[in-house]
């Protein structure tokens, strides 16, 4: 992984438990999922408008913010950054539509 998302991780992990008034981090967690959820929908969407615009320098922007609320998401459920490359791995080598028929089915 790379330092730059293991430090992030590490840093999102030592906010769950400082004041909402002391970070962005601190306050996101202790407003809860729902203002997660909300941050990463609001980014997904910017992301998708700035591709459509065509501009790189705001898609590297938008598609950093959603990395970073997503890393939100991933710590306040108790996961990382390595489970989730741990899952590309996993799919690395099969093509999308063989990984795509191996999933369970809920």
């Amino acid at each position: 992984m790379s330092d730059t998302l293991s430090q992030l991780a590490q840093v999102l992990e030592a906010r769950k438990g400082a004041s909402p008034d002391s970070s962005y981090v601190a306050s996101l967690y202790h407003k809860g999922l729902d203002a997660i959820l909300k941050k990463i929908g609001e980014e997904a969407t910017e992301t998708v408008m700035a591709a459509k615009d065509g501009d790189k320098d705001k898609i590297i922007y938008e598609t950093a913010d959603l990395w970073f609320h997503s890393m939100v998401l991933l710590a306040q459920q108790g996961l990382g950054p390595d489970d989730v490359l741990k899952e590309l791995e996993r799919r690395f080598g099969l093509s999308g539509l063989e990984e795509k028929a191996s999933r369970k089915v809920d």
